[in-house]
């Protein structure tokens, strides 16, 4: 046989050996399918979605090439999540994430096997969402919004807004944190007010109907300022709130920068973009096979704070300039 042709056997041979792994190599990875649950509409500009794909991106992901979003809007109308969950897993979505609380309660109850993702703004383990924090168990992992224990430091920020206030009262919704966080939460806020000169009430508003009660039960304690602490409930009825508080002049620190947009004074909490932006490392974990309820669940590491100077002037304070120069936005 002429050396030529030997040559030409071999690389044939070659090529045969070698052309399943250039396939293998070159075939598509599996592209991700998140699911993604909204209380908002397709049209709104959704800020936390973007914080979301920002953690994928840092994370090596391409959306279109690694990974593709699957959303579910529900325009407001939270009958709605049940089906669009159930959708969800039906199209058979490695995983949802599920910011809304009533958007996590209704991928609880109607998914069996899709890994779920959370972003809480209610105590996951009082409100029966997981077994613990330390082991959620289940397919329900993620980050939790709240910062209760931020609440000493809320008050000392009124306090410095309002030099003279003796009195402020918080208002919570019962089963928005267990009681052994509730209770040591108050225990802190109350050893800060004793050493700020200020007396604190406790008001509790269940459901919308209890905002009567619990505004009239400040105007009763004379309360000259107002704690609101997160929950799902509240978030949803912030004007409801933040007009009630204007009207009987009480000035108003909220958790979330929501309620400054929408008119409330001051706002100091969980920086809810970042905690957008690291549930992507969850969406990371579960891909490479981990299993949510193995995944313990994290707080909030960023913090942040909102100004609204119209509704200062409003009340007639005066913002410090230090807390001015400490918050991220300022609505003038």
């Amino acid at each position: 046989m002429q050396p030529r042709h030997v040559t030409v056997l071999l690389m044939i041979a070659l090529g045969a050996v070698l052309a399943p792994l250039v396939a293998d190599a070159q075939a598509p990875t599996k592209v991700a399918r998140i699911g993604w649950m909204s209380l908002g509409n397709p049209t709104a500009s959704d800020p936390v979605m973007d914080a979301f794909r920002q953690g994928m991106r840092e994370l090596g992901y391409m959306e279109g090439q690694t990974f593709v979003m699957e959303p579910r809007y529900a325009d407001g109308k939270s009958e709605r999540m049940p089906e669009q969950a159930a959708e969800l897993e039906r199209a058979g979505v490695d995983v949802i994430i599920a910011g809304p609380f009533g958007a996590l309660q209704a991928a609880q109850h109607s998914t069996s096997r899709v890994p779920i993702i959370m972003t809480p703004s209610a105590d996951p383990v009082a409100t029966g969402i997981v077994q613990s924090l330390g082991h959620p168990g289940g397919t329900i992992t993620g980050i939790t919004e709240m910062m209760p224990e931020l609440t000493p430091q809320r008050l000392t920020l009124l306090k410095h807004i309002v030099p003279t206030l003796s009195r402020v009262a918080i208002l919570w919704r019962p089963g928005t944190l267990s009681e052994d966080a509730f209770t040591h939460m108050l225990q802190e806020t109350q050893a800060m007010a004793r050493s700020l000169g200020v007396h604190l009430q406790v008001v509790e508003a269940a459901q919308v109907e209890d905002f009567d009660t619990a505004f009239a039960a400040m105007a009763t304690e004379r309360a000259e300022g107002l704690i609101v602490l997160v929950n799902p409930m509240f978030g949803l009825q912030r004007q409801h709130i933040i007009e009630r508080a204007a009207k009987q002049r009480l000035p108003a620190i909220y958790e979330w920068k929501a309620f400054v947009r929408s008119g409330g004074l001051i706002s100091y909490g969980a920086d809810v973009p970042d905690i957008y932006r690291r549930a992507a490392g969850f969406v990371d974990k579960i891909l490479k096979g981990a299993k949510p309820g193995d995944l313990p669940v994290e707080g909030p590491k960023v913090f942040d704070m909102a100004v609204n100077l119209k509704a200062a002037k409003a009340l007639g304070v005066t913002i410090p300039e230090s807390i001015l120069q400490q918050a991220i936005e300022v609505i003038e």
